[in-house]
């Protein structure tokens, strides 16, 4: 379950959020200090229980930033795009605190203590967040990686892979060009082999990542074992896009590399718990949103008419190609598809009601698919279920697509959070990648941290049409 936990960047990020959390902590108890420290007797009686007080308002604030995607492990972002994304999380923190003190009055700390609080832990929190972020791009605390190949397949990583915020856990060493292949990088990162083992001695290189073009007869096993002998870690190119990027790169995928690789759980024992984690998210987000679905399914009354479909049901793929009925709240005309042609939603589609448009942006036209969950026919978390029609298509030109359908389809993924609204063939070969990655890896701490994030995607309508 936490075998991702190995990961340098995820511990990094785990370390960057423990010790936010201790610097929240901190700024809850030097704001109650400076708010009461005039007044002795105050300042005793806010002091019981302040550990447990601290705790709290670190934790909630700590939820808020990981909702907004702050703690993602390939982020990509500006230093003000953090900034912009720590302001909402500590508005969404301090709402969430503000109406938690009311449903708990022994955890209240009081307006002043909060807002002081908040505002010495934003500080305190971007300071940190900056050292740390350039402490992460000092090159001494990045892992030094040697690719061994120089073809099309090693160049991948230079063309794929250009931006900083794509390195930020590594350094490229140099391409070892290998016998009768290709030269496809650059010249300048072009280092001699003459010995391997000397080669990554020399270059105090912390790891191999294997690109080479055809393997038959080409890799130095000699090399490599010794390499490996002397603490070396020696990974293929796939697995090392699919560590540093969050997706499977399609273009360097086999079927051997599938089928031999860590990853795709499907114990009863997984699947018991992945299916109890359903019921209990499912449940709770029925009775969280059942005020606004009744406000959802109102407006949409209003705004059609008596007689009109308040909900739609559609036909989509599911587990193991099985089809089933998926229900939405209706957010286009009735006469969206009058000849019967499936057709991909497109940006500012006419088709789209004014109550839809906002529920589409909102994500708030999915949450009659909780019902679909309850049934068992989808996850709270998973890839998303695409319509017979489409799924017919791609399957027959993108390589390795039925793939995602060896899980429940869900609510919320890991392709919706990694990138935007498809509705092309492109699009749909783009979010395969991820597919494949949640597939692969899933298990149910992941599935938290997608649900957590999925916050940002319906607060910034991100991805929506």
């Amino acid at each position: 379950m936490f075998r991702f936990l190995r990961q340098r960047i995820v511990r990094l990020l785990l370390l960057l959020g423990l010790c936010e959390w201790l610097l929240l902590a901190v700024s809850l108890n030097l704001a109650t200090h400076l708010r009461y420290f005039l007044f002795p007797d105050d300042l005793a009686e806010f002091s019981r229980h302040l550990l447990l007080r601290s705790m709290i308002f670190a934790t909630v604030i700590i939820f808020g930033i990981g909702a907004m995607g702050a703690y993602r492990p390939h982020l990509r972002t500006t230093m003000l795009g953090l900034l912009a994304r720590q302001v909402v999380a500590f508005t969404l923190g301090g709402i969430a605190l503000a109406l938690g003190y009311y449903v708990v009055p022994q955890a209240y700390v009081g307006r002043g203590v909060l807002g002081i609080a908040l505002v010495l832990g934003f500080a305190a929190l971007a300071a940190f967040r900056a050292l740390f972020m350039h402490l992460v791009d000092v090159q001494a605390f990045k892992r030094r990686i040697l690719i061994l190949g120089a073809g099309s397949r090693a160049a991948q990583i230079h063309s794929l892979m250009r931006r900083r915020s794509d390195r930020r856990s590594f350094t490229i060493v140099g391409y070892v060009r290998c016998p009768n292949e290709s030269v496809m990088v650059p010249d300048n990162l072009l280092l001699q082999n003459t010995s391997l083992h000397a080669l990554v001695e020399r270059e105090q290189v912390d790891e191999v990542v294997v690109g080479v073009d055809d393997r038959r007869g080409a890799l130095p096993m000699d090399d490599l074992l010794e390499c490996r002998q002397a603490g070396i870690a020696i990974i293929d190119l796939t697995t090392f896009f699919e560590r540093e990027s969050g997706r499977v790169q399609l273009s360097l995928l086999d079927p051997s590399w599938l089928v031999f690789s860590r990853g795709f759980h499907a114990t009863p024992l997984h699947r018991l718990s992945k299916r109890c984690f359903d019921l209990v998210a499912a449940t709770a987000l029925l009775l969280f949103c059942w005020p606004l679905m009744l406000l959802v399914a109102l407006a949409i009354r209003l705004e059609s008419g008596p007689g009109q479909p308040i909900l739609y049901r559609q036909e989509r793929v599911g587990e193991h190609g099985r089809t089933f009925w998926l229900f939405k709240f209706r957010s286009m005309r009735t006469d969206a598809e009058h000849d019967g042609v499936a057709r991909w939603a497109s940006k500012d589609d006419d088709r789209v009601t004014r109550v839809g448009r906002i529920s589409r942006k909102l994500r708030f036209d999915e949450l009659p698919q909780l019902w679909n969950v309850l049934k068992g026919e989808m996850s709270i978390v998973g890839p998303r279920p695409e319509r017979p029609q489409f799924v017919a298509d791609l399957a027959t030109k993108i390589r390795f697509y039925g793939l995602r359908h060896s899980l429940k389809p869900g609510l919320a993924g890991w392709a919706q959070l990694s990138y935007p609204y498809g509705a092309t063939e492109a699009d749909a070969a783009e979010k395969l990648k991820y597919d494949l990655f949640y597939v692969k890896n899933h298990n149910l701490l992941l599935d938290m941290v997608i649900l957590i994030e999925t916050v940002e995607v319906v607060l910034f309508g991100r991805g929506a049409r």
